[in-house]
């Protein structure tokens, strides 16, 4: 029988931002779930920003093949994704929330047809928000928005719950994703009784994170993390309610992860493990080992062969993710020795030109074409303070791994172009790294008491 698989994914929450990492965060139900199931802590978003990693998550490609490589552009309809496979297989496929696959135009409907890339089910999603006290989605072919009553993510777990409850007892078999806004900023706009929960003064710094960051930001990011986690629960209580525990595949993870002051850095789109490791926990009663923590390397590209896989269906011929179904089961002996990161495409107010990586399970590498730029031993120093690249002692390793990104790029076809050079390829209409910015003018004119393009650290109309 083929299981359902409900893919729930946060936007922009870092791997050791919840209760079963080293950060104080307020996650139960998290971590009640990683009991009952895998929790994964090498997962890795091989493209650590929004577009490029969820077109990887769907294609089962790397950022130049499936050429969505920065926000704000449609992801190509010409490949095969994960949902069109499902289908082919007999699931019916839904999407709730963000979708970010989708032009410039962040208000945009989405149609019915192509651009839904098979998540044909049900749809109630926006291409790209982030105001979460103003969340809209359109629902199925109607192209006049639903606006949401509070916190964004409250709405649409249950939506999700309503979706659930109707596949109840359905002979097809559904994939169901569940794709949520927060953490990503406005760190503030999440309710007063999580804020309440993280106060200012009670915020402790990880161990690479300088004096002057700015508490309240972090504090936010805690208090969206523990309300996501809140959603989470009632979507886990709905599955038992309705029967539907025992052949389903639940997955939580995230897009990619948030610097938020570590390193004395901001967002993503880095090599440093807040950013580019994930949360990843799955749970299948009786398939899926309860308990058990897994330090094997998954990443996002991998979940489309993954979950073909799962599902028993075939995997299409140019996937370049692996198919690492066999570590769900415990089987370890697939165990990648190296993942792919990358950021090929650097907009000039980011402070670091485009860069290539690669994670293993042992250390985090990456460089600019010129030359190495950061080597960590994150088994001996989890907070990656002692930067190796210089450590005459480390030499042998850093040839090891810069082999092995190269054996990488060779496989990818990757010239390690400029991010010039990469947006005349396939960034066409962006200046400096950057698409233009629209919004859907009937939800611009339906939003006029506020201002849409205000530019502040946590404005998150640019990415």
């Amino acid at each position: 029988m083929k299981p359902n698989i409900i893919f729930v994914m946060a936007d922009q929450m870092r791997g050791s931002a919840m209760g079963k990492g080293n950060e104080d965060v307020r996650t139960p139900n998290l971590d009640k779930f990683a009991e009952e199931g895998m929790l994964f802590t090498r997962a890795v978003s091989n493209t650590p920003v929004c577009s490029p990693v969820r077109a990887s998550i769907i294609t089962g490609l790397h950022t130049l093949k499936h050429e969505l490589v920065n926000n704000d552009k449609a992801l190509r309809t010409d490949v095969r994704t994960l949902a069109q496979c499902l289908n082919d297989a007999g699931y019916k496929c839904g999407y709730i929330g963000k979708w970010h696959m989708d032009c410039g135009d962040r208000g945009v409907f989405v149609p019915p047809g192509p651009r839904r890339q098979g998540f044909d089910d049900f749809w109630a999603s926006y291409n790209c928000n982030h105001r979460y006290f103003e969340g809209y989605y359109y629902l199925d072919d109607n192209p006049e928005p639903v606006w949401i009553d509070g916190y964004e993510p409250f709405g649409q777990t249950e939506l999700a719950i309503d979706y659930l409850s109707a596949k109840a007892g359905q002979k097809d078999p559904f994939c169901l994703f569940l794709s949520y806004g927060p953490p990503h900023c406005p760190y503030e706009e999440v309710p007063q009784k999580y804020k309440d929960i993280y106060p200012v003064d009670k915020i402790e710094l990880r161990q690479n994170t300088p004096g002057h960051a700015e508490l309240h930001k972090i504090a936010g990011y805690y208090a969206h993390i523990t309300a996501l986690d809140e959603c989470f629960g009632n979507l886990l209580k709905s599955i038992e309610e309705v029967g539907l525990v025992e052949n389903t595949l639940v997955i939580f993870t995230s897009d990619h992860g948030d610097m938020l002051f570590s390193q004395d850095r901001g967002w993503k789109c880095k090599p440093w493990r807040e950013s580019v490791i994930v949360p990843f926990i799955a749970r299948w009663p009786g398939v899926i080992p309860e308990g058990r923590i897994n330090g094997s390397l998954i990443s996002h590209v991998d979940m489309m062969p993954t979950l073909l896989s799962i599902a028993g269906t075939g995997i299409p011929e140019g996937v370049q993710g692996v198919d690492v179904s066999g570590l769900f089961t415990g089987d370890d002996s697939n165990t990648q020795d190296s993942v792919f990161i990358n950021y090929p495409i650097s907009p000039q107010r980011f402070s670091f030109r485009e860069w290539r990586g690669v994670v293993t399970e042992k250390y985090t590498y990456a460089r600019f074409k010129e030359e190495p730029w950061v080597l960590y031993d994150d088994e001996n120093d989890p907070y990656q303070l002692d930067n190796l690249i210089e450590n005459p002692d480390q030499s042998e390793t850093l040839r090891d791994l810069d082999e092995k990104l190269g054996d990488w790029l060779k496989k990818l076809d990757d010239p390690f172009e400029t991010s010039a050079e990469v947006a005349r390829k396939y960034y066409k209409g962006s200046v400096n790294g950057v698409m233009p910015y629209y919004e859907n003018k009937k939800i611009k004119d339906e939003k006029k008491t506020r201002a849409l393009k205000r530019i502040t650290t946590d404005d998150t109309n640019a990415f």
